[in-house]
């Protein structure tokens, strides 16, 4: 029997195979047509946890999909492709990097960042436009922001 959060996360996927879900709010409404009213934290959650991201779509809009049905290769050549699609540019502090996207699509660079797996990045969190990265150890960071720059070119970080 499943427990309310995995049947809740189940039917988040069967939504967005069904439905072109472009924002959280897409997605709570499509919920709560099913009578499942979750706050826009749960969402966040559930995204997460279910490894969503977003793709683009039809007319500049992005759309939620599970990453075995994105169109991009889960690799270095990935990560190349939707950081030169989306990010207009990084900064850096400390063993912190922000990196500034297009509207919608930071989780989708940030997921990007996640799979090519690079050892010296801990973790990243995406927001809509932002994405904080965490590299360890602290003195890892110069290495990794060159990595990036070399992506697509330099994203003019002050040295």
């Amino acid at each position: 029997m499943l427990g309310v959060k995995q049947w809740r996360q189940r039917k988040i996927l069967e939504i967005i195979k069904k439905e072109r879900v472009e924002t959280q709010e897409d997605l709570a409404a499509a919920l709560k047509r099913d009578g499942i009213n979750v706050t826009q934290a749960t969402i966040s959650r559930d995204i997460k946890e279910l490894g969503l991201i977003k793709v683009p779509g039809d007319n500049n809009a992005f759309r939620y999909t599970v990453p075995s049905e994105a169109t991009f290769i889960r690799s270095n050549e990935r990560l190349r492709k939707v950081f030169c699609d989306y990010v207009v540019g990084l900064d850096y502090s400390e063993n912190l990097i922000v990196i500034k996207t297009h509207p919608g699509g930071a989780q989708t660079v940030a997921s990007a960042i996640d799979q090519a797996g690079w050892s010296e990045i801990i973790g990243t969190v995406g927001g809509d436009d932002t994405i904080l990265v965490v590299v360890k150890p602290k003195s890892a960071l110069r290495a990794v922001v060159d990595r990036f720059n070399r992506l697509c070119g330099s994203l003019g970080v002050e040295e």
